[in-house]
């Protein structure tokens, strides 16, 4: 039963994902960032994109069951490390639908150094429509969203381009 969910659940989101290929979201290079304010996993408090105001980020949209998502947060992890004194931020808004608490765990267990987010649908429409993850979004420091990355992005290409913002 468990190796039919799993068959099941991987189908599902390669058809998510080459749907997402398929569709252009509203949310194009050199727009402005939407604004959000969505709850912090770790303590309940509303953070609010101001609050990102002259970083660098990188917003992924993500979820704990999502096998590309769970691989990009060791590169994340390392990326906020080198780069936060830079003035760069990753910023995790996760799409779970089990709750903070499951996203929390998660973030404590992967020793997630930066915020982590609970998304709410609005957030994903105002990001162009979120079909498929993980799908991330590259901010420069004037709020304009630059770049939108679909699926598991390579450490190297990732790098190359926040570097390239913090220049």
């Amino acid at each position: 039963m468990k190796k039919i969910q799993s068959i099941v659940s991987v189908f599902c989101f390669c058809l998510i994902l080459t749907l997402s290929l398929a569709m252009v979201g509203s949310v194009k290079a050199s727009t402005k960032m939407p604004e959000f304010s969505l709850k912090n996993v770790r303590d309940g408090s509303v953070i609010n994109s101001s609050s990102f105001a002259g970083k660098v980020l990188y917003i992924t949209f993500f979820a704990t069951w999502c096998p590309p998502c769970v691989q990009e947060v060791p590169v994340l992890v390392e990326l906020q490390d080198q780069l936060a004194d830079s003035g760069f931020s990753v910023v995790g808004l996760s799409v779970d639908q089990e709750g903070s608490s499951v996203v929390a765990g998660f973030a404590k267990k992967n020793a997630i150094n930066y915020p982590v987010l609970m998304t709410e649908f609005k957030t994903t429409t105002d990001f162009g429509g979120i079909f498929g993850i993980p799908v991330a979004f590259l901010v420069n420091r004037a709020g304009n969203v630059v770049k939108r990355y679909t699926g598991y992005v390579q450490h190297r290409v990732l790098e190359k381009d926040i570097r390239s913002l913090l220049n």
